[in-house]
């Protein structure tokens, strides 16, 4: 099979995502476009073994990174930037491993960078109306309303705040200072938007529909949605303070 040398890079985190990563991997390499980096945290139900299967059949197009254990999605995801820096990609996304994110939808995440008629692209799932399946309306209402929280406190204008799949252009990423990046979670994702935003990017959202995992564990716990709650905060003070100046 020919090695594909995109410009474009899909950045998947796992832990323990053994009954969904396979089908997740063949969907983006069906598109024949993007390439794929996958973030392993030391997985122990055999997902690293299945990527590794699957990464055979497809030479130059799906690479790996594992960590030592469990460190967290934010920092998941620094090191897939790093990555994606490194070997001079320009369209770097994130997606879930678990398929809430349709792989299908990415298309309409990156084109709109290569177009140059954005720097961030957010997959929302509140334009164009709630685009969410299968979450129990207690889920719905806390998502929803973290976007209201933040976008009063921050003044961030995008709908879907706490969103986790986007693309971005590598000048956003080469001009956050990714050692100030302290959050994970939801928190990781709204930080990430509002540098982008105030260090005056494009900031673009496409409609997606976000589909429930069906397979496998949640990774939401209620520390993560406190320490997002705090965050906004922090930002805006930051903010204030003109804390909030590009990498060197």
């Amino acid at each position: 099979m020919p090695v594909s040398r995109s410009n474009a890079l899909v950045i998947i985190p796992t832990f323990n995502e053994a009954k969904n990563i396979a089908s997740a991997l063949n969907q983006v390499m069906d598109l024949n476009d993007p390439d794929i980096l996958v973030v392993d945290d030391s997985s122990t139900d055999g997902t690293a073994e299945i990527v590794a299967s699957i990464k055979s059949r497809f030479p130059g197009r799906i690479h790996v990174l594992s960590r030592p254990g469990k460190l967290g999605l934010g920092t998941a995801y620094l090191a897939g930037f790093e990555f994606a820096l490194e070997h001079g990609y320009t369209c770097i996304c994130e997606m879930d491993a678990d398929l809430s994110h349709q792989p299908s939808d990415l298309p309409s995440l990156i084109a709109p960078i290569r177009e140059d008629r954005a720097d961030l692209v957010v997959g929302s799932r509140y334009i164009k109306g709630v685009r969410v399946i299968n979450w129990p309306l207690s889920r719905l209402i806390l998502s929803y309303g973290a976007g209201i929280y933040t976008r009063v406190i921050t003044r961030l204008p995008v709908a879907d705040v706490t969103a986790g799949f986007k693309c971005y252009h590598r000048k956003v990423l080469e001009a956050i200072p990714f050692d100030r990046i302290k959050s994970n979670g939801y928190s990781f994702q709204i930080e990430m938007k509002y540098w982008a935003w105030k260090l005056g990017f494009r900031v673009r959202e496409v409609p997606i529909i976000f589909i429930e995992r069906t397979e496998g564990d949640s990774k939401m716990s209620r520390a993560i949605v406190y320490e997002a709650a705090w965050k906004v905060w922090e930002l805006r003070l930051k903010s204030l303070l003109g804390r909030m100046k590009p990498s060197a």
